[in-house]
Order: structure tokens, then C-alpha cells, then sequence
């Protein structure tokens, strides 16, 4: 059976895009990317909603010339996994290992997550919190950046409620912050 995890980089006030929609603040330097990349080799599936994965597919075509190391193992990485997207208006995809369904199904999610020999992620804060709101998500990651954009979307959505225990944390040389949280016992 895999764990559903959720992961985000957010900004110190807990956006994951500012209100403009833009994200290029959350650029992650080689030692930050190079632990994203360790902590997604063992995920087999992503879960996401259209406009997440609308920003992932990059990955699918990134040939990573004249980037660092890490950002061709994180293609691999990416490329490796299964996609789910949950879309009503998409109606085909441009990456391979990838499927459409019209609606979260919490249901074929336990299904997923029960059936699966590796762990499943989830993608979007806006999927990240129906799944925590149906008591789906096992494990958070929130890297913290250094940065406070104001506002914009949420890591997680308003409303969205669950407790917590802290099962590891890191700092990193440019001050981004990993916090690795477990969903209480109970609380799922």
C-alpha cells in the first residue's frame, strides 16, 4: 500500500503562486532541488488538477541542456510516474503514462493508494485539500521559501483541516525550510 503525499513549495506566507499567478520566486537552487528529486523517486503516481498539470507537462519535452544535473534527473523522475489528471474541460494530454478523469473520486483514490506498490502524490493545492478534506493524504512536505508575496493561492485552501505531527524538518544554505509532517492517527 503507497502513502499519499502531498508537497508544495510555498512562500514564508503560505502561497504557492502571488497574485499575479506567478511562481518564479520558488525556484529551487541545486541542494533544494537535488531533495525534491530524492523525495519524488518513489512516487509512482501524480495526481493532479488541469492547471497543475498544465505547468508539470514542461517536464515531459525538458531536455535539460546546459541546466544542472538535477534538473535532467528530475524529468526522468517525472517521466517515470503515472499522471492522473482531474480535468471536465481537458480532452487529451501531451505527455506520455497519462489519463483524464472528470472528477475527484475519493473512492478510486483509497483504490489507487490500496493497490499501489510505490507512493502517490498529489499535485495543486486546491486537489491537495479535497483529498485532506476526504482523509486521503498521509504525509505532507511544505518547502518553505524565503519570501513573503502578500497573497495569491494558497498552499492550501481556506477551510482545509487536519492535525499534524512533524516527522522531520531541514534548512537549507538559501534559506528555504522543509517541513515534513505525518496526518495525525484519527485525523484522516
Amino acid at each position: 500500500m503507497g502513502k499519499l503525499i502531498y508537497a508544495a513549495i510555498a512562500s514564508l506566507d503560505g502561497y504557492v503562486e502571488d497574485e499575479a499567478g506567478k511562481f518564479d520566486w520558488a525556484v529551487p537552487d541545486e541542494e533544494v532541488h537535488a531533495y525534491v528529486n530524492d523525495l519524488e523517486r518513489g512516487v509512482g503516481t501524480y495526481l493532479y488538477g488541469r492547471r497543475m498539470y498544465e505547468t508539470m507537462v514542461f517536464w515531459e519535452t525538458a531536455d535539460g541542456e546546459g541546466e544542472p544535473a538535477v534538473f535532467a534527473d528530475y524529468a526522468e523522475v517525472w517521466r517515470a510516474a503515472e499522471k492522473v489528471v482531474y480535468s471536465r474541460t481537458l480532452r487529451e494530454v501531451s505527455s506520455a503514462r497519462t489519463r483524464i478523469e472528470p472528477e475527484f473520486d475519493p473512492d478510486a483514490v483509497r483504490r489507487l493508494k490500496d493497490a499501489a506498490a510505490t507512493d502517490v502524490s498529489v499535485g495543486g493545492s486546491e486537489l491537495a485539500g479535497q483529498a485532506l478534506a476526504a482523509g486521503l493524504v498521509d504525509e505532507c512536505h511544505l518547502f518553505l521559501f524565503p519570501i513573503l508575496v502578500g497573497g495569491g493561492k494558497r498552499a492550501l485552501p481556506d477551510g482545509t483541516r487536519a492535525q499534524l505531527e512533524l516527522l522531520d524538518e531541514r534548512r537549507f544554505g538559501n534559506g528555504v525550510v522543509h517541513l515534513h509532517y505525518r496526518v495525525a492517527a484519527g485525523a484522516r
